[in-house]
């Protein structure tokens, strides 16, 4: 099979809620990074196939196919066309999934993947149950449905209950979750203090810096806050931030990167995708992890670096546990509880983020994984090359 290599890749700042990125429109934001990503790449953008980006809430300025917008938004060639999908919090990994495979498949040569998110403008699921309001719609994804009905009955289907479940079934106590939390934003401070982010952000609106990171946080300070819900483990200091940004990726087959004379970078060593119970909805990262090593050969030993979404700590507490990787190989500089999540983004961000580590550290193989709505999680081993 053909190979698909990564020949560049770049993010903005991931901006807190609220934040220096907050008034940015969602194309903008997008056509930022692709700008970058370009001109870094010295690629000339008409020679670009396709244009993948990921994206949740597509309503209000995400909507009308926001990879088309960006890209247009960019000033690039209308000759190129562009898709938006939506795996939930994976949606911009699968983005770099599709991109690899239509490379792999030897039907494009050169494809850019990315997503973009401005969560301060379009909350999550607000902007869209709002839509559906306004069209006298009552009915959520899953009430009303009668085949739901019949396989999972009344059953709440939340996020928060997810990772609830999540901490009781893996038996992970507040405490835990809490030096978890900690650690990430410890993490994060010393990556942005020894300017490890540096080389792949694109800094915009006057944002050169990851703005999540809380560095007067302390465990007695998470100690202190309320319990998302009665009797629960959880609270917002071990949970992901709102967040606004964008990254994107150009990935390459062996043509191109001889045609375009391009210096790869790694080479996407595998990638697949795995569903799990989609009440617990946040563990599906263990399964499909346990199944992209047992198709590869590979054992979680062999991962130089892994970046899995910390869209809650019981999510990657749970994941460490059943795996035995090594935590301090595990979100190295920081996850989303310190750097912040922005839905469609993240993925790309967090593949950004661990080509850079690769890099930085002369590691050779990199694992990225995260939950997504739905009980399910995608894979992708990196090689650095």
């Amino acid at each position: 099979m053909a190979e698909a290599y990564i020949v560049e890749a770049v993010r903005a700042p991931v901006g807190r809620r609220g934040g220096g990125l907050s008034g940015v429109h969602p194309a903008d934001l997008g056509a930022h990074v692709l700008t970058e990503l370009m001109s870094r790449s010295g690629v000339d953008p008409a020679a670009v196939d396709d244009v993948v980006f990921g994206c949740l809430d597509a309503v209000g300025p995400q909507a009308g196919d926001i990879a088309r917008t960006s890209w247009l938004a960019a000033g690039l060639p209308q000759e190129v066309p562009g898709v938006t999908v939506d795996r939930q919090c994976g949606s911009s990994q699968q983005a770099v999934h599709f991109a690899a495979q239509a490379v792999m498949s030897g039907t494009s040569d050169l494809v850019v993947a990315g997503g973009v998110q401005n969560m301060s403008q379009i909350p999550i699921a607000f902007a869209s149950r709002g839509a559906a309001d306004s069209l006298g719609l009552t009915e959520g994804p899953f009430a009303g449905s009668r085949g739901w009905q019949a396989r999972y009955g009344g059953q709440d289907v939340s996020q928060f209950r997810g990772a609830e479940m999540i901490a009781r079934d893996w038996e992970i106590s507040r405490e835990d979750m809490e030096v978890f939390a900690y650690e990430s934003h410890r993490r994060a401070i010393l990556a942005i203090d020894e300017g490890r982010f540096e080389r792949e952000i694109a800094p915009l609106e006057g944002v050169s810096a990851d703005e999540g990171p809380r560095r007067d946080t302390s465990l007695a300070k998470m100690a202190g806050l309320r319990t998302l819900e009665e009797g629960g483990r959880l609270t917002a200091a071990v949970a992901s931030q709102i967040s606004d940004g964008a990254a994107a990726l150009l990935i390459a087959s062996e043509e191109a990167v001889r045609t375009h004379g391009l210096r790869p970078r790694a080479r996407v060593h595998h990638l697949s995708a795995r569903g799990e119970d989609p009440i617990r909805m946040l563990s599906a990262p263990i399964p499909a992890t346990a199944h992209a090593l047992k198709k590869t050969g590979m054992s979680i030993g062999d991962m130089d670096a892994v970046e899995i979404n910390e869209a809650f700590a019981p999510v990657v507490l749970a994941w460490l546990k059943e795996t035995g990787a090594d935590p301090a190989r595990v979100n190295p500089n920081g996850g989303a509880i310190a750097l912040g999540h922005p839905l469609g983004a993240t993925g790309a961000r967090l593949m950004t983020t661990l080509l850079h580590e690769l890099e930085r550290t002369g590691g050779r193989y990199g694992l990225q994984t995260m939950c997504e709505g739905g009980g399910q999680a995608n894979v992708t081993i990196l090689e650095r090359l």
